[in-house]
């Protein structure tokens, strides 16, 4: 009987072993295990999604066929229950690593079974096609019908006993991290990956682990506890004494003791202001527990990952290159309190007020003890397997508290602080476990499944999973391809390209990583990814002479795996030149050594690990052109993940197409008109007789609008089209890019002020009318558009019902119109609409770029549900937005926006978009999902691929 295969992520040989334990090549790697994960992957997929609770049931059947044959092939087959969901404001985000852990982990020798739990603590076998949506809100309305639900934890409890072996729990904050879901996994002897319900009680509780931390003997920073309506002013006010701070002003942190992820998290100055915060934090619900803490001025924070290599219960954890997160302010209103601290939006929504340093730039003394002090803490707590703890250093400069000489984190540098235990960290794409595991030789699957096999080895009845290594064919140590194999392999290559310009460069960024990381699944494809670097940024740096702002002066960056993990393109960026950096480079060298040494003396030890996957390369740098014709020499096919911008008008099309280049998505024409929202219009005209509408635009120059009264603007606006309340939007620029609703003259002024000072953002709320935050173009644009604002009616959703079958979405349909946005792909003149999608706003008027592309914010309904539109409505619907791919001549893929009418699938259109954002939540992927069969992920990209491929053949 063979084993859990975890050792089957691991090929080719390298010859830079360290310790006995071989670093294998990452390419290598797809070719192999993860083409045989996808492949099982599909069959499952195409089997298993079903809109019916006894297609749910049915999955169960399906996998336990799936497992059984495989067994009867010789080889033992793990089942992971992977749950997500929670009653937490982070469910969104538990979500997002669901996905991500099942893109990593599930192969034939691990098969992967999907439950949610909803916020009111109802548990649901649900489909891994619902794993990829956009939020939980995108299916919460319909589980009833969706999945097959449980009366009872107890009873999900008992069905996890019998249908898996080992459950994955990846929920966040509560339920998840407070020894919730671990006591009931316990209570029916459910094994399960991470720490037990009682450590992790101690430690998800921030006041208590502080209190525990300072028992064990670290420093920690000073705080004040405040229960209920337990609130004693003068004993706050005597506490802001005691630590030398002003009771009036003194500033210091609020935050709620049982909440996760910064949630809740806020600044306050003064005892007045503190204990109106906290008030706040307890009747939003969030908790009835608040601890207020020091401000830690003149600080940076840090964050680590704890890797438990131990075998059994004999604990061995070591802490991979801790991170060290730096707050970039930017300008006076990044300086208010609610900007003044590492909080949710920045953790998990990409943002430039935040960079991210791995390893920190700290004294390596400091480093050294940081990684200590958190091995010595996950020992001493009693955790299990991973976690992320974070923590500040304080230079010897600032503020050091008294007694703690004799306390751990005392240092001739500084001193260092624990704040927070994580005992479920984020797992999406880019998250920190990925990046400092990426940094010491782990792809994502390879650490995935070493959290995995360290947690099957603490129970007896899994040891047969870990008794016996996997046997794969491979090369001996140090080959590599040589392009003659490639060809003689049928290996082909593929460069996907992202960043640029825009603002949705950061968009373009996670489209991009998303592309990479599922096409490696492949194994007759070799995937690259590359930046291309801002034209700003081509200008500075490494080559200060070049100015010329013409696109061939553009730099391409190719990146090694660990640096593609990021999370804003500019800190990818910083990130290659700092890799180069000779300084730097030999001391996260050094660094990188020692993690991997005291990483190999524990996992040495386990027969299912034999090796790391990611080589410590370098990036490379290429002028465009050389990039381009570094593509034409190895015959590769470029897929365009570039937003807006050069990625969107034709430019890069046409640089490709000059050297016979072939690539994804639309060509030259195509791309220049869709880019253009008014030639889109013009070209679109002729169809008004078949069901394809456009709205009445008015175009002005922006020199025009700044030296023009507003008021002016406004009546002739209005007046010519006819309307009261106008939307804005550049006339060349990718999606949700400043794009405003205007509801009066003072609205338009507030536009016009932001084009004239050359805001990025537009805050939350400048407008008469409540708005989210609004992105700006970077340059403003020169021409802008203005159209009527198209009035939908509200979609909400209610999350208590008076009947458990009842349908929780609320639509009041006076208007007959709803937004949606749809996906089209297939080749020149034959373009198949997908499923449409109905999107859902969480606040304001506009869908913001978050809602649009990050995953755990928006909402889409995909297939628009029946009691919004009919089936006849829909199908008309589909067959006028092939219409209108097909007369733009698109090819490949795209997405279209339009607002539909509900009663007879007419459409209305608002924009094209040739490169549509392609992040894991994407509403592509939910309706690549709902073809029959259903396109996964890496299926619907290669598809994408192949016809980009294929056109040039």
């Amino acid at each position: 009987m063979t084993s859990l295969a975890f050792s089957s992520s691991f090929s080719f040989l390298r010859n830079d072993a360290v310790g006995g334990i071989t670093f294998r090549s990452p390419k290598v790697l797809s070719r192999n295990r993860k083409l045989k994960l996808k492949k099982s992957a599909c069959r499952y997929a195409t089997k298993t999604t079903s809109l019916g609770v006894e297609g749910a049931r049915a999955s169960a059947e399906v996998l336990e066929d799936q497992t059984m044959a495989k067994e009867a092939r010789g080889g033992r087959v793990l089942r992971v229950g992977l749950i997500c969901g929670g009653p937490s404001a982070e469910r969104g985000i538990s979500l997002n690593s669901a996905r991500s852990v099942l893109d990593h982990i599930q192969g034939d020798d691990l098969l992967v079974r999907c439950y949610y739990i909803d916020r009111n603590l109802n548990a649901y076998a649900i489909s891994s096609a619902q794993v990829y949506s956009n939020t939980p809100a995108d299916f919460d309305f319909k589980l009833e019908s969706l999945a097959q639900g449980f009366g009872s934890l107890s009873e999900f409890a008992e069905h996890l006993a019998a249908n898996v072996d080992i459950v994955f729990p990846t929920i966040h904050g509560r339920f998840g991290e407070d020894g919730g879901i671990q006591e009931v996994l316990e209570k029916y002897n459910v094994p399960f990956v991470g720490t037990g319900s009682r450590a992790c009680r101690q430690a998800f509780d921030k006041y208590h682990a502080s209190l525990e931390m300072s028992k064990q003997g670290f420093i920690t920073v000073p705080s004040f506890l405040l229960q209920g309506s337990e609130v004693n002013e003068s004993e706050l006010s005597n506490w802001f004494v005691t630590n030398k701070l002003d009771p009036n002003s003194g500033k210091v942190v609020v935050k709620p003791t049982r909440a996760g992820s910064s949630i809740g998290v806020t600044v306050a100055y003064g005892v007045i202001d503190s204990l109106k915060k906290a008030k706040g934090i307890i009747l939003e619900g969030i908790d009835d527990r608040v601890v207020v803490e020091l401000f830690l001025e003149g600080g940076s924070e840090f964050t680590a990952i704890v890797l438990d290599v131990g075998s059994g219960f004999d604990c061995h954890p070591v802490v991979l290159l801790p991170t060290e997160v730096e707050l970039q302010f930017q300008g006076s209103v990044d300086v208010r309190e609610k900007d003044a601290i590492f909080n949710y939006r920045r953790k998990y929504l990409p943002t430039q007020q935040v960079a991210y340093h791995t390893p920190p730039r700290f004294p390596i003394d400091v480093i050294n003890s940081i990684r200590e002090g958190a091995s010595l803490l996950f020992q001493r707590l009693g955790l299990c397997d991973f976690a992320r703890i974070d923590g500040w250093f304080l230079p010897s400069s600032t503020h050091v508290f008294s007694s703690s000489e004799t306390k751990y984190g005392s240092t001739e540098w500084g001193t260092i602080l624990f704040t927070d235990i994580n005992l479920i960290s984020g797992m999406e794409q880019t998250s920190f476990l990925f990046q400092q595991a990426s940094k010491v030789g782990f792809s994502h699957s390879n650490i995935l499944r070493t959290i995995i096999g360290h947690a099957c080895s603490r129970f007896p009845n899994l040891a047969s999973y870990n008794s016996v290594s996997s046997h794969l064919p491979g090369r001996s140590s140090g080959s590599k391809p040589t392009e003659a194999l490639n060809k003689r392999e049928g290996i082909r290559e593929v460069f996907v390209i992202f960043g640029g310009d825009t603002s949705e460069r950061q968009v373009s960024l996670m489209s991009g990583t998303n592309v990479w990381l599922n096409l490696q699944a492949f194994n007759d494809i070799e995937v690259t990814p590359c930046l291309l670097a801002s034209s700003i940024d081509c200008s500075s740096g490494m080559d200060a002479n070049i100015t010329d702002p013409d696109s061939s002066s553009r730099v391409v960056w190719s990146l090694p795996y660990s640096l593609v993990l990021r999370h804003t393109t500019e800190e990818v960026l910083a990130a290659c030149i700092e890799a180069i950096e000779p300084d730097r480079a030999a001391f996260t060298s050094h660094l990188r050594n020692q993690v991997v040494n005291d990483l190999v003396e524990g996992l040495k030890k386990h027969s299912w690990f034999t090796g790391f996957d990611i080589a410590d390369e370098l990036p490379m740098r290429h002028s465009i052109n050389e990039w381009i014709k570094l593509a034409k020499e190895n015959q590769a096919t470029v897929f365009i993940a570039v937003h807006g911008g050069i990625g969107e008008d034709g430019t890069l099309q046409s640089l490709l197409e000059a050297e016979g280049v072939p690539y994804t998505g639309p060509g030259v024409m195509a791309s220049k008109t869709c880019m253009d929202k008014v030639a889109t219009s013009l070209a679109l005209n002729h169809l008004a007789d078949l069901g394809v509408l456009t709205i009445n635009k008015d175009v002005r120059r922006k020199e025009d609008l700044l030296k023009t009264p507003i008021v002016d603007i406004w009546h002739e606006l209005t007046s010519k089209l006819q309307c009261k309340t106008l939307c804005v939007k550049p006339a060349r620029d990718g999606c949700s890019t400043g794009v405003a609703r205007l509801c009066c003259a003072e609205d338009l002024t507030v536009y016009v002020k932001a084009l004239e000072e050359c805001l990025l953002r537009i805050p939350p709320n400048s407008f008469s009318r409540a708005h989210g935050m609004i992105e700006m173009p970077n340059p403003p644009p020169e021409i802008l558009i203005f159209e009527p604002f198209v009035e939908t009616d509200e979609i909400l959703f209610s999350s208590q019902s008076t009947n458990k079958n009842a349908d929780r979405l609320m639509w009041k349909g006076n208007s007959r119109w709803v937004e949606i946005t749809v996906g089209v792909i297939g080749k020149c003149g034959s373009m198949h609409s997908l499923m449409p999608s109905v999107t859902v706003k969480e606040s304001g008027d506009i869908l913001s770029l978050e809602e649009k592309f990050q995953g755990g914010t928006g909402i889409n309904l995909t297939p628009p549900p029946a009691s919004i539109m009919s089936t006849e409505a829909l199908d008309k619907c589909k067959q006028r937005i092939e219409l209108i791919a097909n007369a733009l001549q698109l090819e490949g893929f795209s997405r279209i926006d339009a607002f539909v009418n509900v009663d007879n699938g007419e459409v209305l259109i608002i924009e094209v978009n040739t490169v549509p954002g392609m992040t894991p939540s994407t509403v592509l992927i939910h309706q690549a999902l709902s073809e029959q069969p259903p396109m996964y992920p890496h299926q619907f990209f290669r598809k994408v691929l192949d016809l980009g491929s294929e056109r040039f053949l």
